[in-house]
């Protein structure tokens, strides 16, 4: 058995895989596989209903936003949320807590004025910033809700006085949010919700048509909207299996139940990197991520033989990012409490071989 702890594209639910499976063979006894189907058949768009009513149920979206399955990854939606939101001659805000961030902060610039309104990039990224002034100026304020790279994530979000804009890539599904305080939010799929291919947009309706410009249609969430995420042929088979998902999680309790077992993986496991001696954090206490799990050993010279134990023992995609090396475990929602477990007792018998 192998113990997924990719950051992404990340881990699934074995049901989920299965059905996804023999859906390819033939869905639901159809005679046709969900790879050859029409995305205009009847098959099709009870499925892209019931993902859109799935994803509004499990997020209590508030009347007055839309629910858009797009394409091109969450780095599309770097370029997309300033090209749908920021007038021309305007101003938008950003939260620089890590690579996506910043990424996001450079597409906005081709759209109009950028600001920077606290940045952890002087510590590599190992704390949230705090105490900061949103601009009442700008068009919106864009946050990054979940740091892969680095393992911090905010635990709470700013009341801001203008729209916030955030990339919740690797975190949505993951705790209970108030959409309402938010005026875009956009998740790509293949951490918590499916596999690569789709992305979520969670858009509030009044925010859209007023930046003066012309927007090409593909690009335009006005005309996604008006398609209802078929302007053009979708990718089908990333929005089944994201359908597929949040009825698991549906089943599971929804999110309020899934939080709790994340919160408990998160709780467990860096219980064990604090108590055992051969490994550390690295980053702030408080702004720990409850998804991504980032740690190094106290001797750089016990990286390698750690990895060696852990792939003796299943454990795959625990290799940390290059721009921080050590470890990241990322515990994403369909990642079992065991397998969790065998990490710890992993941890454990590697610090009794090297004490």
């Amino acid at each position: 058995m192998k113990h997924n702890f990719g950051a992404g594209p990340g881990i699934l639910p074995h049901e989920v895989l299965k059905q996804a499976a023999a859906s390819v063979v033939d869905l639901n006894g159809i005679g046709l596989s969900i790879l050859e189907i029409s995305h205009r058949s009847v098959e099709f768009e009870a499925i892209l209903d019931e993902a859109i009513k799935l994803v509004k149920e499990l997020l209590n979206v508030p009347e007055g936003y839309s629910v858009l399955f797009l394409q091109g990854g969450a780095s599309t939606q770097f370029a997309l949320a300033p090209y749908n939101l920021l007038p021309e001659g305007g101003k938008a805000a950003y939260l620089e807590t890590g690579v996506w961030a910043n990424k996001a902060l450079k597409e906005a610039k081709f759209f109009g004025e950028t600001m920077v309104v606290a940045t952890s990039k002087e510590s590599n990224f190992n704390y949230i910033p705090k105490d900061y002034v949103i601009p009442t100026d700008a068009a919106y304020f864009h946050t990054t809700s979940n740091n892969t790279i680095y393992g911090t994530q905010l635990h709470e979000f700013p009341k801001s006085p203008i729209p916030v804009v955030c990339d919740m890539s690797s975190d949505i599904f993951s705790r209970t949010i108030n959409v309402a305080d938010f005026g875009l939010i956009y998740a790509g799929a293949q951490k918590n919700m499916g596999p690569a291919g789709t992305t979520l947009v969670i858009i509030k309706d009044d925010l859209l048509g007023k930046t003066g410009r012309k927007i090409p249609a593909m690009f335009n969430y006005q005309t996604q909207i008006e398609g209802g995420s078929m302007y053009n042929t979708p990718p089908c088979f990333a929005i089944y299996v994201s359908m597929l998902t949040l009825k698991w999680l549906k089943s599971k309790g929804g999110v309020p139940a899934i939080e709790k077992e994340n919160d408990t993986k998160a709780a467990i496991l860096y219980s064990e990197i604090e108590r055992n001696p051969l490994f550390k954090t690295v980053c702030a206490k408080e702004d720990r991520s409850k998804m991504n799990v980032c740690f190094v050993t106290e001797n750089p010279e016990h990286e390698k033989p750690f990895l060696k134990l852990c792939d003796e023992k299943g454990i795959v995609g625990i290799k940390g990012h290059r721009s921080v090396g050590g470890f990241r475990a990322s515990i994403y929602n369909a990642l079992p409490i065991t397998s969790v477990h065998v990490l710890i007792e992993a941890m454990q018998e590697f610090a009794e071989k090297n004490k």
